[in-house]
């Protein structure tokens, strides 16, 4: 998969999320093998108005290279002026995003909302597309509901406005993330564009994405929620691409040493604070299935400090529970 001068092999893509696809957790999945990673979404107007919060999200790392930084809005204007600033920032591929589900976007006509003012989005991605000389992508879903499916006029949208690739999510916006991803869509895609289509959903182990590719034909493979606390998901799909066969899953020892090392790397990024806070969630994934996880839950959101989170895992280890 080529997009631009970034070329891609049997491409498996980190999806861009909300709250977990910062800094660290990109570098730790690139760590594990995947390909492509894509920064949490941000914001058009935070980047135009100069906001802290939002200009910190665009920091990159050479060691996570190829990045792709995701942006949003609903106006052309703003939005080929932020792509300026990705740009000046250093991503190497920026993403327009319309498919996010929530209501707090959809709102303000952005997302997923998009997908309902088809016109609008390829002014917008015309815009984003003639403002900067790094590739251009498309991230959106089957359609506003399954009534109003139209991920392929999208896509074709997509091409003629210029953009290099197109990733489709399954699932409608009324699905949210609930039921099962449709790839019968994203094989429909694929068919209707020449350029490169990446599918998203439901992918949780090698064989889904061994799967995905062989249903639909597409390009390339998006893990989203089945990389929380899962980055070795990389390291096993790309392991099964070469030989067939399955990684075990990382054992108690690995998951211990790659959860105090996320937390180490998002309190050098944001402070201990926000660390801790944000680390909650990320434990938990961590440490999913595992015997008395929901004990180690509560343990989690007491803590507040690093030395708690080594105090817990180290007590969970010595325990012999894992």
């Amino acid at each position: 998969m080529r997009l631009g001068n970034i070329e891609l092999n049997n491409p498996v893509v980190l999806a861009p999320m909300a709250g977990v696809t910062d800094l660290p957790f990109r570098l730790l999945a690139k760590e594990m093998g995947c390909d492509l990673v894509y920064s949490e979404m941000v914001s058009d107007k935070g980047l135009i108005y100069r906001n802290c919060h939002t200009l910190d999200m665009l920091t990159v790392n050479e060691r996570e290279r190829p990045v792709s930084i995701q942006i949003f809005g609903s106006e052309p204007g703003p939005m080929s002026e932020a792509a300026k600033i990705v740009e000046q920032a250093g991503a190497d591929i920026i993403d327009i995003n319309m498919g996010c589900p929530t209501l707090k976007i959809v709102k303000n006509g952005e997302g997923s909302a998009l997908m309902r003012q088809p016109a609008l989005a390829y002014s917008i991605m015309d815009s984003v597309v003639k403002a900067v000389k790094v590739p251009v992508t498309m991230k959106t879903r089957k359609g506003w509901d399954d009534r109003t499916v139209n991920a392929v006029e999208m896509a074709k949208l997509a091409e003629a406005a210029g953009i290099s690739a197109v990733a489709i999510h399954g699932r409608t916006r009324e699905q949210f993330y609930a039921g099962t991803a449709d790839w019968n869509i994203i094989r429909e895609v694929k068919q209707s564009v020449a350029i490169p289509v990446i599918g998203n959903g439901d992918i949780r182990s090698p064989r889904d994405a061994a799967q995905m590719l062989a249903e639909t034909g597409c390009d390339g493979v998006m893990v989203g929620r089945g990389a929380q606390g899962n980055p070795w998901i990389f390291r096993q799909i790309k392991h099964f691409f070469a030989t067939g066969t399955v990684l075990p899953a990382p054992d108690i020892s690995e998951r211990i040493n790659v959860l105090l090392r996320h937390l180490d790397m998002l309190a050098a990024l944001k402070g201990e604070y926000i660390a801790i806070r944000e680390m909650r969630s990320h434990a938990a994934w961590y440490t999913r299935g595992l015997p008395r996880s929901a004990e180690l839950r509560l343990k989690f959101n007491q803590a507040v400090t690093k030395k708690d989170f080594i105090e817990i895992m180290t007590a969970f280890k010595s325990s012999g529970r894992g």
